[in-house]
């Protein structure tokens, strides 16, 4: 009798299988919303996960500026950027960044700072696609529609 083999298969960038993933985020929560999406864009959710491969799929978010805070947050988070002069921290709450031009950024901010710096995380942040409005131009690629709120009540605010 052989004995078993302990041997962990690394996955080669060239064996990665991609597929399309379409999530409806109207209602949903942004920090609960960004843990799913991220596990997805790194691949985590794939038994042939290799953490120096991006081995993760693409994600099309629509109505990303429908998405809610719980609690207080909408008012009392703040976000900052520094413009890289002396005294020039720039602080804005996330209601004025829903209701400016580009709310869908508070999605992908939460999203990115969930996936590794570098290479490998720029890589994996490009499989990402935000839209505001239900239409999307990635319909040709058969995008298989994810039920984020089905997953748990605590997903979507209100229900």
């Amino acid at each position: 009798m052989k004995a078993l083999l302990k041997t962990t298969k690394s996955a080669k960038p060239a064996e990665v299988e991609k597929k399309w993933h379409l999530i409806d985020a109207d209602g949903l929560v942004v920090g609960r919303l960004a843990t799913i999406v991220a596990n997805i864009l790194r691949g985590k959710h794939k038994p042939s996960y290799t953490p120096h491969v991006d081995c993760g799929d693409h994600v099309v978010i629509i109505n990303a500026d429908k998405v809610k805070f719980t609690g207080r947050k909408l008012q009392q988070k703040m976000y900052y950027k520094h413009t890289g002069y002396p005294g020039g921290l720039k602080e804005v709450r996330a209601d004025k960044i829903l209701e400016g031009r580009f709310p869908e950024r508070i999605l992908e901010k939460a999203v990115e700072r969930m996936i590794p710096r570098g290479p490998l995380g720029r890589d994996q942040m490009r499989a990402l696609h935000l839209y505001n409005g239900t239409e999307h131009p990635h319909g040709g690629q058969n995008p298989e529609t994810l039920d984020v709120a089905g997953m748990s009540r605590k997903n979507k605010v209100g229900a």
